[in-house]
């Protein structure tokens, strides 16, 4: 579970629903069915028309798990298993990575592919294609989620005018006057809030995850090149340390010398 962005999205409702309490009005009053279905309704199907029902329903469900689940690895922790791999390889030979326990399910597919024969060719050009796919797909749902931040404001807009129109057209009626202003001040009210609190967050994340996978798995990749290769791992400690911030490669860099 990725803690933060259940305390992102738990604290920020939380935030709202205090700041209701603090006013001291009811929070019940907040809830309403017409802006919601404006709102949200209408962002979905404004989203929709951009893209398929398939391809929306994937991206939605791509961002909750992204969202929720995604936990990133420790680069160094990873090069540290390369290492050792790559030490396996050297004294084993490629058989002995059959046996090797990998967490990482495309470093697995990698090692699996050098235990089976592949080139470096074919490897490299399998796992890019693969890491490529990957990429384009959380890049879809991060368009998704960015669409749905965009048109929630947007039509947040169009309830609070249907609630003003609703308004003045009742003005001699002064019952009516109130329950129009909260159509429209809600309407604002929600379309901020999810746009805000749950669909730009969200969309932000994927953009995380999407250059995060992007970077470690070319490390990955050229990490699996120079394993099949038959490289040295105090080499191969030593060429990936590149993909380090400088504050951490001195460990990796020490453990290679």
């Amino acid at each position: 579970m990725d803690i933060a962005t259940i305390v992102g999205i738990v604290g920020g409702v939380g935030v709202l629903l205090a700041a209701i309490l603090l006013e001291g009005s009811n929070p019940m009053s907040f809830l309403h069915v017409l802006p919601a279905v404006v709102v949200i309704g209408g962002a979905t199907l404004a989203v929709l028309v951009r893209t398929t029902l398939s391809g929306f329903g994937t991206s939605l469900w791509l961002g909750v798990k992204s969202a929720l689940f995604f936990k990133p690895a420790s680069p160094t922790l990873l090069i540290d298993a390369i290492g050792e791999l790559a030490d396996t390889m050297r004294k084993r030979g490629p058989i002995a990575l059959e046996e090797a326990r990998v967490e990482d399910p495309f470093l697995r597919r990698g090692i699996r592919m050098i235990a089976d024969g592949y080139t470096a060719e074919a490897i490299r050009v399998s796992l890019e294609r693969e890491r490529d796919l990957d990429y384009e797909r959380l890049e879809g749902a991060h368009k998704v989620y960015k669409a749905l931040g965009d048109a929630a404001p947007g039509m947040g807009m169009v309830g609070t005018l249907i609630g003003l129109v609703s308004m003045f057209g009742h003005m001699d009626d002064p019952k009516k006057i109130g329950p129009g202003m909260a159509i429209a001040l809600l309407a604002t009210f929600y379309g901020a809030a999810i746009s805000n609190v749950i669909a730009l967050p969200i969309a932000d994340k994927l953009a995380y995850r999407a250059d995060w996978e992007g970077t470690t798995r070319s490390m990955i990749i050229d990490a699996l090149v120079m394993i099949r290769e038959g490289r040295a791992p105090p080499t191969i400690r030593e060429e990936l340390s590149s993909y380090l911030p400088l504050h951490q490669r001195g460990d990796v860099l020490a453990e290679a010398a």
